[in-house]
């Protein structure tokens, strides 16, 4: 799939910003541009996000998209931010010449999913976001390696902390109220990559192995030891398998 300026967006997940990249994408292919837009309510100047919506994020990637001159690109989303990739190729389509779910589903919340996030909601209310991250971030790597990523845990917990609580509550009721967009998988036109951790419980193997079944193309990279965050856990497999998904996605 031939493009004049090969381009690659990066979304990062839920209390994150775009630094999640920083160290992932030095020395990624020149070939390619790379864009990695926090999404509103994030980063270290927030826009104001008083709707918080996946699907008025999308519309911000697409101005962003726009104000760089970018007519298609690869859509990479961690987590939340395949959610965010996931609205964006339903409203989108044309735009997207490839789609990486990073530890992310098009499948809505069950309803332990929705209880789990209210119980979430209720802490932040209660404690803020800060005692949130210190809660909810260590688990979201593999066992085996919490106790040796402890400076990738503090980084989390500095970035996560650094969120406001509007944007974190509202995270938090957009993800639960998500649509099922399996139909956006069944409609895909261009390749679709799934990274799954065997460690990740955000994200249970079972739920990647459905959906990877649903596009015309797929590819799934299934890494054992990682949770949910394998751009840290298994940062050089994660890349190459990025970087030979957009020389595929572009003909390179």
């Amino acid at each position: 799939m031939p493009h004049a300026s090969p381009t690659l967006v990066f979304l990062h997940g839920f209390l994150e910003s775009n630094e999640i990249w920083d160290d992932f994408l030095q020395d990624f292919p020149a070939e390619f541009q790379t864009l990695r837009p926090n999404l509103p309510g994030y980063g270290p100047d927030p826009a104001p996000s008083p709707n918080y919506s996946l699907e008025a994020a999308a519309d911000y990637v697409q101005t962003q998209l726009q104000a760089a001159g970018v007519h298609q690109a690869l859509l990479v989303g961690h987590s939340m931010g395949g959610y965010v990739a996931l609205a964006f190729a339903e409203k989108f389509p044309a735009q997207v010449a490839g789609l990486c779910l990073f530890h992310s589903s098009a499948l809505p919340d069950s309803e332990e999913d929705r209880e789990r996030r209210q119980r979430n909601r209720e802490f932040l209310e209660q404690h803020g976001v800060a005692a949130f991250t210190e809660e909810f971030l260590k688990p979201q790597f593999s066992a085996a390696h919490r106790e040796s990523m402890e400076h990738h845990v503090e980084m989390l917990q500095r970035i996560g902390a650094a969120v406001p609580l509007a944007t974190a509550l509202g995270s938090m009721d957009a993800m639960a109220h998500r649509p099922d967009r399996r139909q956006v998988l069944e409609k895909a036109t261009y390749p679709v990559l799934f990274i799954a951790g065997k460690d990740d419980k955000a994200v249970p193997l079972a739920k990647t192995h459905e959906e990877s079944l649903l596009p015309d193309y797929s590819t799934v990279l299934w890494l054992a030891n990682v949770g949910h965050l394998g751009f840290l856990e298994r940062p050089a497999d994660t890349r190459k398998a990025i970087e030979g998904f957009a020389e595929l996605v572009f003909g390179k």
